[in-house]
């Protein structure tokens, strides 16, 4: 065989299958794109920066007995990821039980988790004074859980235990309340 036929015949043997190849494809036209839905992500509440707030709660006390009262806070959080440092001071007012009419002020330091993107929930301790009779100071330690109900709004609910430092009257404490977000 010549070396013109054996090209030739290797020639057509190596197209032969590309043209089987390329009968077999399909043509096809598009008829519509595909459409990406977007994603809406609500964001959450922000917990950063300054709040202030009112609450109302109830104090038992060893030798006190139970008062009522209402108060006023401030505070400024800081969260990072979902761990949250904060600080508070707050002063109330307190009727009834066995000592009458006083005030009691607290400083507080707060650590918590924000749960979700909505909730929080915190470990608190502190140092509170009673302002008026009689003389007493506590070691406070104790927590809440705080929930946002609107972008600037959420509603807390604490519990602290007093630790007397002076003055003997071991004390109770709970509260609810709501604070404004800056």
């Amino acid at each position: 065989m010549s070396l013109f036929k054996k090209l030739a015949l290797a020639a057509l043997a190596t197209t032969l299958p590309m043209g089987a190849a390329f009968a077999a494809d399909l043509i096809t036209v598009p008829t519509s794109t595909p459409v990406e839905v977007p994603v809406y992500e609500e964001p959450g509440f922000d917990w950063n920066g300054f709040y202030a707030g009112v609450y109302g709660g109830a104090q038992n006390g060893s030798v006190s007995g139970t008062q009522y009262g209402l108060g006023v806070q401030a505070g400024v959080n800081a969260q990072f990821d979902f761990y949250l440092l904060g600080a508070e001071v707050s002063v109330h007012g307190l009727t009834g039980g066995n000592v009458g009419n006083t005030t009691y002020g607290q400083i507080l330091g707060r650590a918590g988790l924000v749960v979700t993107d909505n909730v929080l929930v915190y470990a608190a301790g502190g140092y509170g004074i009673d302002l008026g009779a009689p003389e007493e100071d506590d070691a406070l330690l104790g927590g809440g859980v705080e929930f946002a109900v609107t972008d600037n709004i959420s509603v807390e609910a604490q519990y602290l235990h007093g630790f007397p430092i002076s003055g003997g009257n071991g004390k109770d404490q709970v509260t609810v309340g709501a604070n404004f977000h800056f």
